[in-house]
């Protein structure tokens, strides 16, 4: 967050206040993060352990939005932030909720992989698996966007949404052609359909997080925008410069 020049004030102590949420927000994603790899892994692998431990660990993750939460409204309540900087605690307290949201749909697979898959049923897991991969990856590279405030990763990252999606709409007309072949299928096609849906939730996360990026660097609100037009309105969006603050 170097180019939005966080070191800038005259007070010492409002530097450090800042940089140490930036801090906060990118261990928060790094708990985050982890618990989505081990929530795929879980899954796939059928690991009761691996799948309570995401669970029990999800509170960390609530503790962790609550607590930067209080930050930023200490913040809010003793420096009263202006431009650069109020966008940066807005932003920062939307990526948070988007995380915490995040946890919770890892919390929620592992919760259902909990119920476990009959064995002639495992084949359901292997798309599956490529999905949840593809959201780790996005998840990934949107928390590196995040710390390097990258608007053309941003832009990348935001349209990989759409690949995302179609992944999705694949496996779940796959999983009905299951049901519809095999009634035996259900209970577990359900389970599956349910996983998928909690990692397709993930990349709508991801892409919010993209446009609370936008929003910090542009100054300009790029939520329900057009994604045609999503370049044209970040081209014409207002830089923020050295005296913005």
């Amino acid at each position: 967050m170097d180019n939005l020049n966080i070191n800038k004030h005259i007070s010492a102590q409002y530097n450090a206040e800042l940089e140490s949420l930036r801090n906060q927000v990118l261990t928060m994603g790094g708990l985050v993060e982890q618990q989505l790899i081990d929530a795929v892994k879980a899954m796939n692998k059928g690991d009761d352990v691996l799948a309570q431990q995401v669970i029990d660990n999800d509170v960390k993750v609530n503790q962790m939005e609550v607590a930067i939460d209080e930050a930023c409204t200490r913040i809010i309540a003793k420096r009263q932030p202006t431009a650069s900087d109020l966008r940066l605690i807005i932003s920062i307290i939307r990526t948070v909720s988007e995380l915490e949201r995040i946890g919770d749909e890892a919390d929620k697979i592992c919760r259902t992989a909990l119920e476990k898959f009959a064995n002639q049923h495992q084949s359901l897991l292997v798309n599956l698996e490529s999905l949840g991969q593809h959201a780790i990856q996005m998840l990934h590279d949107v928390l590196d966007v995040l710390a390097r405030l990258d608007i053309e990763e941003g832009i990348r990252v935001y349209r990989e949404d759409d690949k995302v999606d179609r992944e999705y709409e694949g496996i779940v007309r796959q999983l009905m052609t299951y049901m519809m072949e095999d009634p035996r299928t259900i209970p577990s096609v359900m389970t599956a359909m349910f996983c998928a849906r909690a990692i397709e939730r993930i990349g709508d996360r991801c892409q919010n997080i993209c446009e609370f990026v936008f929003y910090l660097v542009k100054g300009k609100d790029f939520r329900h925008v057009h994604d045609e037009s999503l370049e044209k309105m970040l081209d014409e969006g207002k830089t923020p410069s050295a005296d913005d603050h």
